[in-house]
């Protein structure tokens, strides 16, 4: 193996398992924050259906 490779690699190979970890955190986080958004969509959703059940229940919908 030529010597500026093997250089670089043994300068790369030991922090990989930190990169691997910081992607994999960082894929957990994005996972949870987009479940939470999607859980408050649909909350909010149903909120706006009921509204609109309200509103027509009453003759001012559609």
């Amino acid at each position: 193996m030529n010597p500026i490779l093997a250089d670089i690699y043994s300068t790369i190979l030991p922090s990989a398992p930190f990169v691997i970890g910081a992607y994999a955190l960082l894929w957990a986080v994005l996972f949870v924050y987009v479940a939470m958004i999607v859980r408050g969509m649909k909350k909010t959703e149903a909120q706006i259906a009921v509204l609109e059940e309200e509103l027509a229940a009453r003759g001012k919908g559609k």
